[in-house]
């Protein structure tokens, strides 16, 4: 009897643990279905695009680029950066970092480094050497970047398997958004070269498919007239296409289409006018699509990272303004060359194959004497009187002429070790001039280091500031404008504040993973880089800051 019951108990625990493991491997089928990867992350962002044009130009566009994204997958329609300075570099780091400058350090595009005395590029590296150009554009580096990027993780996770290529025009537009394991980073060398580079951070040559793009120059194809897409008539969506708001092209008399591009190279630096068309864009989708096919992007079982920036309708931006016929036209291209990209993605990977996010680095303040004419509060701020004028009050207030040794970046770096020399305390001065230039015209606010570094300012503008303030890297004082207030030509557009013509950006989601909807709950550019580490299942950066936006996930 002993034995019966020996054995019914036997096989009782013997169906209990075939019982829970069935449910263990169940759970393991379900996490593993769950964890399936993208076989390539696509991370597009459109340099100076406010989240406005979606909707302004919404009605142009066709199906197959801005509206697929929209229509198929995910938008965050209050999306927005968290910090000031709002531009190129800072924007591609934070997209990518999951963080703000007060921890990933690159601060501005370029700053003054309080270390060497001097100002430096936020790529700039000079102990490295260009690869594919004999000018120095190629000496550059993300070295300059304190974290990772979620493509660093991705090449930590999968033991550097999974490639990562980086690609925009603009050399910070690749670099930075790639990381610093990237297996590759290009950016375009126009003037007399009108070709794509690189760095030997990454490599020793160009590969043989980078050499060939290069030779058949296809580059020279752009080198036609810019007209619009279609009649300029039917542009209602943008402001008239003569007025005083525009800056234009060397060479032609007004900011005016059509443009023909080749007579006016020569005038504007050679292949470089390219970078100031929507011919820009064209030329950088040509690039990414070849990239796509030679590098074998998402053929594999390891995610692959492509960030692809578009860098032209900055230049286009500069130039002629966020409401000029130029900047439509540049969005209505951009379309276009939106749906190649996203085709040759279908083909190459799969459709349902990769995942793709598109955002930007910052937007863009209308043009101010555009605004003014319409009677709305703006003004230009004039950068050289305002150091003057600080200066003449340093030397008198402190008996130094020389306590100041450089503004820029709406920051004002002091001579420390003079001020330590004169015996004065360093808080007084930041306090002295803070309370100095608070009234001066256009300066809305004004705060010290020390402020910044010791108190926790509350949500709003404030917040903004601190989250663009390293301790190592900024000024001993930092400034804000009134809105609309800018240190720019009275021609053409410009950025970097905290205001929401800056920081209000698109935010698409689509492919692989990522649902269908919309949300306007406010997101932050800091929240992408989470949301592709979790779609991937990876570490998130390591500086990473952000929140992973759970809503976006299919």
């Amino acid at each position: 009897m002993r034995q019966l019951f020996s054995f019914f108990t036997l096989v009782l625990i013997v169906m209990s643990c075939s019982a829970q493991n069935n449910a263990s491997s169940s759970r393991i089928n379900k996490n593993t279905n769950y964890s399936e990867r993208p076989k390539l992350v696509v991370g597009i962002v459109v340099d100076q695009m406010r989240y406005d044009y979606l909707t302004r130009f919404y009605n142009r566009f066709g199906e197959g680029g801005f509206k697929r994204m929209m229509n198929e997958g995910f938008n965050c329609k209050n999306n927005h950066f968290n910090y000031i300075p709002t531009y190129t570099g800072p924007g591609h780091t934070s997209i990518y970092t999951g963080t703000t400058p007060k921890y990933h350090g690159i601060i501005s595009n370029s700053w003054y480094d309080k270390d060497i005395a001097k100002s430096v590029y936020c790529a700039e590296d000079t102990s490295v050497q260009s690869i594919g150009t004999l000018s120095s554009a190629g000496q550059m580096s993300p070295h300059r970047m304190k974290t990772t990027t979620f493509a660093d993780e991705n090449r930590l996770f999968t033991q550097m398997q999974g490639k990562t290529i980086g690609i925009a025009i603009k050399d910070r537009g690749a670099i930075l958004p790639a990381g610093h394991t990237a297996n590759a980073a290009y950016w375009f060398q126009g003037k007399e070269e009108g070709n794509w580079i690189s760095s030997s951070f990454y490599m020793d040559e160009l590969p043989k498919w980078v050499n060939q793009f290069n030779k058949k120059h296809s580059v020279d194809a752009y080198l036609k007239e810019w007209n619009t897409l279609y009649d300029i008539a039917t542009y209602t969506e943008s402001g008239p296409d003569l007025n005083n708001f525009e800056g234009g092209f060397n060479g032609k008399e007004t900011a005016t289409f059509p443009y023909d591009l080749k007579k006016l190279q020569k005038d504007n630096g050679g292949y470089d006018i390219l970078k100031g068309t929507a011919y820009g864009n064209s030329l950088t989708a040509d690039f990414a699509i070849e990239a796509i096919k030679s590098e074998a992007l998402g053929t594999d079982d390891f995610t692959d990272i492509l960030t692809v920036s578009f860098s032209s309708p900055d230049y286009v931006g500069h130039n002629f303004g966020v409401n000029s016929k130029e900047v439509q036209d540049t969005y209505l291209r951009l379309d276009l060359d939106l749906e190649r990209l996203f085709k040759s993605l279908d083909e190459l990977v799969g459709k349902g194959e990769y995942t793709v996010f598109l955002t930007a680095d910052h937007a863009a303040v209308d043009v101010p004497s555009y605004l003014q004419s319409v009677k709305i509060p703006a003004g230009y701020f004039n950068s050289r009187e305002f150091s003057m004028k600080v200066n003449s009050y340093v030397t008198s207030t402190f008996g130094a002429s020389d306590l100041i040794k450089s503004i820029s970046n709406n920051q004002i770096f002091l001579n420390r070790e003079k001020i330590k020399g004169l015996d004065l305390d360093l808080d007084d001065v930041q306090e002295a001039i803070v309370n100095e230039i608070i009234g001066y015209k256009f300066i809305d606010k004004a705060y010290t280091a020390t402020t910044l570094s010791s108190t926790a300012l509350p949500v709003g503008i404030e917040q903004l500031i601190q989250n663009g303030f390293n301790q190592k890297r900024s000024g001993d004082v930092v400034y804000i404008f009134d809105p609309a207030v800018i240190a720019y030509s009275k021609t053409g557009s410009t950025h970097g504040s905290a205001f929401e013509y800056d920081t209000h950006v698109p935010l698409l989601f689509f492919g692989k993973g990522i649902k269908h909807g919309y949300t306007l709950k406010k997101t932050e550019v800091v929240d992408i880089a989470p949301t592709v580490s979790a779609l991937l299942s990876i570490s998130y950066p390591n500086g990473n800051q952000g929140q992973p936006l759970e809503f976006v996930f299919d």
